[in-house]
C-alpha cells in the first residue's frame, strides 16, 4: 500500500476565510484534535502577517509531536527568517515557501519576468533549506501558469532543495481532466521528478475541489492539502473529509492507496472547527453534514431497514456520526452521563463534568428526551477555551404583542453581580442592549442564526452570531431550550472571546 500525504491547512487557509478568525487557544485546541485525527501535516499559520501568528505558530510547534508543524512564506528573506522562528521547537519541521508562477499573477501582481521568478524561487528555497530540511515550494497559480515555465520552475526547486512541489489550483480554474493530465505531465517532464512528492491544494470556486483533488492523486500527486468542512478562501478548498472517505470507499479506484485518517474522529473534528470559527455546516454537507445519514422518503426508508447499502455508502460509525438516538433522561445519574460522554469523546476533569451535570439536570427537567447531540451542544457551550470574564447569572423580560420588550440581566464580575435594564426592538435586542449597559461595552451585531440542533417541540436551540466590539470582529454560539437564553448565551461568549483578544 502507498501513502497519501494528507496535509491540513484549516489553521492557515481555512482561518483565511472572512469571518473565520481563531484565538491562540482556539487554534491549539484545532491543532491537537488534526493531530488525533490522524494528519500528516499542520500548516499552523503565516507567522510573517503579526506577532500574535508568529507566537500562535510556535505554541502550536511546540505542542504537536505526532504530526509535522508547517509554517507558511512568501520568497522573502524576512518571511522565511519568521517561519524558522515559529517552527524552531517542533519536532517535525516543515517550511512551505510559495511564489506565483502565472503570466496574469507575474504582470499584474509581481510585475516581474519569468527569470528572475526563477532566480527568487531557486534563491528562497535554498535560503529555507539553511534553517529546515523539509522544504515545500509552490508555484502559485500553477494550474494558469505556462506549462513549459512551470516544469522548469519544479525542477530548479528540486535541485535546490525542496522535497515536497505543490501545484497549486489557487482559483479553483481547473477541471477534473485538465488537472490530471497536469500532474502526469509533470511527471513526464520533470526529470528530477522523483526527488520530492507532488502535492496540490486544490480550491472551489467551481465546485471541483475534491473532484480535481483526487484525480490528481490517480496521476501521482501523493500528498493533498485540504481543510476541515472544506473552509477556506473564498469558496473554500479541497475538503478534508469527502477526499478522505472517497478513497476510502472507493477501494477498486484507489486499491494501493491509503491515508492514516482515523475516520470515526471525523465527525467530532467537523463539530469543533464549525463551532469554533462559527461557520454551520450545511445539512446536505457530504460526510459530515446533519442530512447525510439520514433518510425520510418512505422508499429509502424500506430499503435501508431491509439491506444498509441499498441507499447507505458510508457507515455512519466509520466517520463518527452519532445520530440522535435517545440516551439519557431526568432519572439518570452522574455515572451514566459520564460514560455516555466518553462514548462521544470527551475527556471531562471532574470539574468541568459537574458543570456538565448541572447543565444535563436542568435541560432533563424541560425535555422528555435527551439526544447525543444536545450533550455534545451543552459540553461544547459549557466547557471554554477561554477563562470567561462575564458570566450570566440569570435574566428577566417583559414582552408582548402591545408592550414594548424590556429586559434585565444579571451578569456575574470578579465575584460581583452586576445588573442592567434596557428596552428593544424585540426581547433579544433588549437584552444584548442590557448587557452593553453593564459591560459599558458599543456592541455592532453583524451577523444572528438560530438553528435547532435536536428534534421534537423541546428541541435545543443553538444560536450563532457574529458580534462587532471594541475594533474586533469575532464568532460565538450559545446553547438552550429557550432561544432567548440561548441568544443571551452567544452574546455574552462572543464579549468574552473579545475580552480574550486583548
Amino acid at each position: 500500500m502507498e501513502k497519501i500525504i494528507i496535509f491540513d491547512t484549516t489553521l492557515r487557509d481555512g482561518e483565511q476565510a472572512p469571518g473565520a478568525s481563531l484565538n491562540p487557544a482556539e487554534k491549539l485546541e484545532i491543532a491537537h484534535s488534526l493531530a488525533d485525527l490522524g494528519v500528516d501535516v499542520i500548516e499552523a499559520g503565516f507567522p510573517i502577517s503579526s506577532k500574535g501568528e508568529l507566537e500562535s505558530v510556535q505554541h502550536i510547534a511546540k505542542a504537536i509531536k505526532s504530526a509535522a508543524v508547517c509554517a507558511l512564506a512568501r520568497a522573502i528573506k524576512t518571511d522565511i527568517d519568521a517561519a524558522s522562528e515559529a517552527i524552531r521547537y517542533a519536532k517535525q519541521q516543515r517550511i512551505h515557501v510559495f511564489l506565483a508562477t502565472s503570466k496574469i499573477h507575474m504582470q499584474y501582481k509581481l510585475k516581474k519576468a519569468e527569470d528572475e521568478i526563477l532566480r527568487l524561487a531557486v534563491e528562497s528555497v535554498k535560503y529555507a533549506k539553511k534553517s529546515c530540511p523539509d522544504i515545500e515550494f509552490s508555484p502559485e497559480d500553477a494550474s494558469r501558469t505556462e506549462r513549459q515555465f512551470l516544469f522548469r520552475v519544479v525542477e530548479a526547486v528540486i535541485n535546490a532543495g525542496a522535497t515536497t512541489v505543490n501545484i497549486p489550483d489557487t482559483v479553483g480554474y481547473s477541471e477534473p481532466e485538465e488537472f490530471g493530465s497536469l500532474i502526469r505531465c509533470i511527471k513526464e517532464n520533470v526529470p528530477n521528478i522523483n526527488n520530492a512528492v507532488i502535492s496540490v491544494h486544490c480550491h472551489n470556486d467551481l465546485g471541483l475541489a475534491v473532484a480535481n483533488s483526487l484525480e490528481a492523486i490517480k496521476n501521482g500527486a501523493r500528498q493533498v492539502e485540504c481543510t476541515i468542512n472544506g473552509i477556506g478562501e473564498r469558496a473554500g478548498n479541497a475538503s478534508l473529509e469527502e477526499i478522505v472517505m472517497a478513497m476510502k470507499t472507493r477501494k477498486d479506484i484507489f486499491a494501493d492507496l491509503e491515508t492514516q485518517i482515523k475516520t470515526q474522529q471525523i465527525y467530532k473534528v467537523s463539530r469543533l472547527v464549525s463551532k469554533l470559527t462559527g461557520f454551520a455546516v450545511a445539512p446536505n454537507k457530504a460526510v459530515v453534514g446533519g442530512n447525510a445519514f439520514r433518510h425520510e422518503a418512505g422508499i429509502h426508508q424500506d430499503g435501508i431497514l431491509k439491506e444498509r447499502t441499498t441507499y447507505e455508502i458510508i457507515k455512519p460509525e466509520d466517520v463518527g456520526f452519532t445520530g440522535t438516538g435517545i440516551v439519557l433522561g431526568k432519572h439518570s445519574g452522574r455515572h451514566a452521563l459520564s460514560e455516555r460522554l466518553k462514548e462521544l469523546g470527551f475527556k471531562l476533569s471532574d470539574t468541568e463534568l459537574d458543570k456538565i451535570n448541572s447543565r444535563f439536570k436542568a435541560l432533563a427537567d424541560k425535555k422528555k428526551n435527551i439526544f447525543d447531540d444536545d450533550l455534545i451542544s451543552i459540553v461544547e457551550d459549557e466547557i471554554k477555551l477561554i477563562k470567561p470574564v462575564w458570566v450570566l447569572d440569570n435574566f428577566t423580560i417583559n414582552s408582548g404583542t402591545n408592550i414594548t420588550p424590556t429586559a434585565t440581566v444579571s451578569l456575574k464580575y470578579k465575584h460581583k453581580v452586576l445588573s442592567g435594564k434596557s428596552s428593544g426592538d424585540g426581547p433579544v435586542d433588549a437584552c444584548f442592549k442590557a448587557i452593553d449597559k453593564i459591560t459599558s461595552t458599543k456592541g455592532e451585531l453583524q451577523d444572528y442564526r438560530i438553528e435547532a440542533v435536536t428534534k421534537g417541540k423541546d428541541a435545543l436551540g443553538e444560536v450563532s452570531l457574529k458580534l462587532k466590539a471594541k475594533g474586533k470582529v469575532v464568532t460565538a454560539r450559545g446553547s438552550s431550550t429557550d432561544i432567548i437564553e440561548a441568544s443571551v448565551r452567544a452574546y455574552i461568549n462572543a464579549l468574552n472571546k473579545i475580552e480574550s483578544l486583548g
